[in-house]
């Protein structure tokens, strides 16, 4: 009797390659419907992703390099007249050593070009260093008027200005029209301010306005020197051309001579005052708006008791 041939089946693995077939046991095999379904949440995710960068954009909360040569620095009237150089020296070796680690804020002029909001000092030092790049925050401010208010706001956390800065970007925030007066520019732009602040930032303003031309050293005039110029000049209405042609002839050569020519001209009598005339031997008269002074030896008790009702009856008839 033949002896009967057995059978066997060879025993593959899983991911042999010998299998030809499909198997369940490949772990390849992926359903149609988990595809479609993988690519629509990954395309969720994107579109998510792009929501958030375009918003974030808009918003001015995503840092961009920039050419240096791109941001206009004069866009808006700068409320920094002066930059001390012993603080920019300090800033350029911060820059050198550790790189910009804040970035400075602009805005969108059109044609790839920019406006600078805040950061002057920033960039003036990184072109003294050579560098041709800057990062920087692109802001869209909503009208001129919060645009300057970002200016200044920056500034006042960072390095104080002083008042004759402050009294100055104000005025030219009116000149240029962004505010229709004073008091609303100052208001505006210093919101944040106490109010005993805001109304010496005022007073500054007439001496902007009545000495700008005239003075070399303005952002050093001390607080309590301007507020005690500024009462002046709003009283004598001739104190600031006396004062201009004081400054021109000392043509002082630091802020300190300046500063000496200011104070001198408060201590001089008022021009609204005349000088005292003689109306007769042993009498003087001084007179100006609300004030008469007679004196001299001729002015006997009798004299002053006879002007006195002299006074009184003038101005009952007046009257």
């Amino acid at each position: 009797m033949a002896k009967r041939k057995r059978l066997e089946m060879p025993v593959l693995e899983p991911n042999s390659p010998s299998l030809e077939t499909k198997s369940a046991f490949s772990p390849k095999v992926r359903m149609p419907i988990a595809d479609v379904a993988g690519d629509a949440a990954g395309r969720a995710a994107l579109e998510e992703v792009a929501q958030e960068m375009t918003a974030a954009e808009a918003e001015g909360r995503v840092i961009k390099k920039l050419a240096l040569s791109d941001i206009d620095t004069q866009h808006l009237s700068r409320d920094r007249m002066v930059l001390d150089a012993e603080d920019m020296e300090a800033l350029k070796a911060s820059l050198a050593a550790r790189g910009q680690q804040t970035p400075v804020e602009v805005l969108t002029l059109g044609g790839g070009r920019y406006g600078l909001i805040s950061g002057l000092r920033r960039i003036e030092a990184l072109r003294a260093l050579g560098e041709t790049d800057v990062l920087a925050l692109v802001r869209r401010p909503d009208g001129s008027q919060a645009t300057y208010q970002a200016m200044v706001e920056e500034n006042e956390i960072r390095a104080g200005l002083s008042f004759y800065e402050r009294a100055n970007i104000a005025r030219a925030a009116v000149e240029q029209g962004v505010y229709g007066d004073i008091r609303s520019a100052v208001a505006g732009l210093f919101a944040h301010a106490a109010p005993a602040k805001r109304s010496k930032i005022s007073k500054f303003v007439t001496i902007c306005e009545g000495l700008g031309g005239a003075l070399r050293f303005p952002t050093a005039i001390p607080e309590h020197l301007g507020l005690a110029l500024a009462q002046a000049l709003e009283k004598d209405g001739k104190l600031a051309g006396r004062i201009g042609k004081s400054l021109d002839k000392a043509a002082p050569e630091d802020a300190a001579g300046e500063r000496k020519v200011l104070e001198a001209a408060l201590k001089k009598p008022s021009a609204a005052a005349r000088p005292d005339e003689e109306l007769a031997p042993g009498l003087s008269w001084r007179g100006s708006k609300g004030r008469v002074v007679l004196s001299g030896p001729a002015l006997t008790p009798e004299f002053a008791e006879a002007l006195r009702n002299f006074a009184i009856s003038h101005a009952k008839n007046t009257n």
